[in-house]
């Protein structure tokens, strides 16, 4: 499997997992968590839903120039959503606390992923200017 493959069906299956676990928040977590403070879970639900979108942009643009900034920010967002949200949604399902620490963690990945993108974003014109001698 590519990574260009690997990017959109990530993209997909975080996308299709963020409408679900959207759903669910907003009308089945509070009668499972027994008060009405989902704010966490709403944060986890939105970036998992924007790097879901990232992602398949991310395998769009691997489809017309396959770089390294590209490859490294696709696994970055996974690790980044994994981190960020999972341990999110963990907390708010009344994880352990220790799990706290893990999301700062994830943000770090999601920055460093976008900031990939703006790597990938610099070196665009002159990837496109070697492929077509």
């Amino acid at each position: 499997m590519t990574i260009t493959q690997q990017s959109l069906i990530a993209g997909a299956l975080l996308g299709a997992s963020g409408v679900v676990l959207g759903a669910w928040g907003a009308h089945g977590l509070t009668a499972y968590l027994g008060h009405s403070d989902t704010g966490a879970w709403t944060t986890a639900v939105l970036y998992q839903l924007i790097h879901a979108l990232a992602l398949l942009c991310i395998g769009a643009l691997l489809h017309l120039n396959p770089s390294r900034a590209l490859m490294v920010a696709t696994w970055l967002i996974i690790a980044g959503v994994l981190l960020f949200s999972g341990s999110l949604y963990g907390l708010t399902l009344g994880a352990p606390t220790w799990l706290g620490p893990v999301t700062p963690l994830g943000g770090i990945c999601l920055v460093s992923a976008w900031l990939a993108l703006t790597v990938a974003a610099w070196q665009w014109p002159r990837a496109l200017a070697k492929q077509s001698k």
